[in-house]
């Protein structure tokens, strides 16, 4: 499933349009008319519809699925919101259309209102994704109208209201039950302060041909099926050196558990060999909840990694560093000395990113992929803007740190978006507000270090990960937990789960 900008949608229509011949009333019949069966899917017969329709597309859509229900028996009335001078080109054919299939449409005013309070269901198709800045009449007036009703309301390809681009921040839109995508969600579907307003929503397609959006869009969402194929499968003869000998370090004397999390999680993965790296402390704590993983002590200054401990990565496939290792300026010197000695891909997680804001120039200087597990505001520490700033715009906030620094960026989140050095960012939809906790990000990690010791390419390991770590937290919700008594540790007992389901369906 791909993610595109509002620009990106509408080059998508102009190159159907020229360099294919798709006529842009076809492609507005097909749209209309695959909304349509998703509005049949939801209402019933006896219930009145009322469609709200402005200019441009998002009205012409209107008109299609109009006549759509009409012809199928469904009591349909069309308020048009716009003049009749703004009702042109393909929209004004297909208002035609439904006009002289026996279709009534009756011009927005003030007395008309009363066809909103009498509808059963609300189509909402009166802006579409050429949304930007604030929302003018008659429109913000019809808004409010609409979120007042007790009808149940469906939008045409974005709420009216909603900007289909990540960047905006105050919101006025109607509030969806049901959103129907036409041809690819935008990213306003997956942001913070915009993607409630869909309510549940689905994607139908209007025939455009699937290789335009690999031409124009390099955002996409990395599904069950795409797990399916890139996971990789166990061989008959395998042993643990084809799987991977990892090496994760952090821990301090205050969290040791984070190490732990990180251990657990990493071989309940399928990772071949572990070895957990942190003081003699730490280890002596943990070492009993992980016997299958293997321990290295490292110099500490008072329960603290320093840089005298000098760590040698020549048998380790991959490494993760962050965990529980605190934020003292001893800790900080170590990590800069892994960054600059680590002979293999690194993880960087917890409080390794605070330590990274002030050692970002070594990151362009390391000869091995280094990967960054920001939440929001480990984000926003490391670009030196607010917490609020990196909501609006995670898209490209993380795409301008992968490419500045060359490095791949996991921000994680509601939706995580994954990003490789190259601009090309995959968004994970698993997981749910059970992960929420202390613990998660821990776990996740280690998850990632077994997946990038296996045989695929970095961006697809850290995408399966992302999604394995939130499938497990899905299935436990499902069924044993609540979002609110779920445990970082029960997510790695979940993996098992996770695991079945996929390779069982593979």
């Amino acid at each position: 499933m791909f993610i595109v900008t509002a620009k990106e949608m509408y080059d998508m229509d102009r190159l159907a349009m020229q360099e294919f011949g798709l006529e842009g009333k076809l492609l507005m019949e097909n749209a209309g008319r695959a909304v349509a069966f998703k509005v049949m899917e939801q209402t019933s017969r006896n219930e009145q519809i009322g469609i709200l329709a402005g200019a441009g597309n998002n009205g012409g859509d209107g008109f299609v699925i109009a006549r759509t229900l009409l012809d199928h028996g469904y009591q349909v009335e069309v308020l048009q919101v716009v003049a009749n001078e703004k009702i042109t080109g393909d929209a004004y054919d297909h208002k035609v259309i439904y006009e002289k299939c026996g279709g009534k449409v009756t011009l927005y005013s003030g007395k008309s209102i009363q066809m909103l309070k009498e509808a059963d269901v609300l189509i909402d198709a009166m802006i579409g994704i050429g949304m930007n800045g604030e929302v003018r009449e008659p429109f913000a007036t019809l808004i409010s109208l609409i979120n007042e009703q007790e009808a149940y309301v469906i939008s045409v390809d974005i709420p009216s209201g909603v900007p289909a681009d990540e960047g905006e921040d105050s919101i006025n839109a109607v509030q969806a039950d049901y959103t129907v995508i036409i041809g690819a969600p935008k990213q306003s579907a997956f942001l913070p302060n915009t993607a409630s307003f869909y309510g549940e929503w689905d994607v139908v397609s209007i025939g455009l041909p699937t290789f335009m959006f690999h031409r124009l869009t390099n955002k996409t969402v990395w599904q069950l099926d795409n797990v399916e194929k890139t996971l990789p499968k166990r061989e008959l003869f395998d042993h643990k050196g084809n799987h991977g000998k990892g090496l994760i370090i952090g821990g301090c004397k205050e969290m040791p558990g984070a190490l732990s999390m990180s251990v657990q999680a990493a071989l309940k993965s399928g990772a071949g060999l572990i070895t957990g790296a942190s003081s003699s402390p730490v280890i002596q704590m943990i070492a009993g909840n992980s016997v299958e993983a293997m321990y290295i002590p490292l110099m500490d200054t008072d329960g603290y990694l320093n840089n005298h401990s000098k760590v040698s990565f020549a048998i380790y496939d991959a490494a993760a560093i962050g965990m529980g290792l605190g934020r003292k300026k001893i800790t900080q010197d170590f990590v800069a000395h892994v960054m600059n000695t680590a002979t293999c891909p690194i993880i960087i997680d917890g409080d390794g990113l605070y330590h990274l804001s002030h050692l970002l120039p070594d990151l362009n200087a390391r000869a091995y992929s280094t990967v960054i597990t920001p939440h929001p505001g480990e984000m926003a520490m490391l670009l030196g803007v607010t917490i609020r700033e990196v909501l609006q715009k995670p898209f490209q906030y993380a795409k301008d740190f992968a490419q500045t620094y060359s490095v791949y960026v996991v921000l994680k989140g509601r939706y995580t978006i994954i990003t490789a050095p190259d601009g090309v960012q995959r968004l994970n939809p698993t997981g749910n507000a059970g992960l929420s906790k202390g613990g998660s990000g821990d776990v996740l990690t280690g998850i990632m270090l077994a997946m990038v010791m296996q045989k695929q390419s970095l961006l697809d390991a850290l995408c399966n990960a992302c999604f394995i770590h939130g499938m497990s937290a899905d299935l436990l919700v499902q069924d044993q937990h609540s979002e609110h008594d779920l445990l970082a540790s029960d997510v790695i007992n979940g993996i098992t789960r996770v695991y079945r389901a996929i390779l069982s369906s593979g």
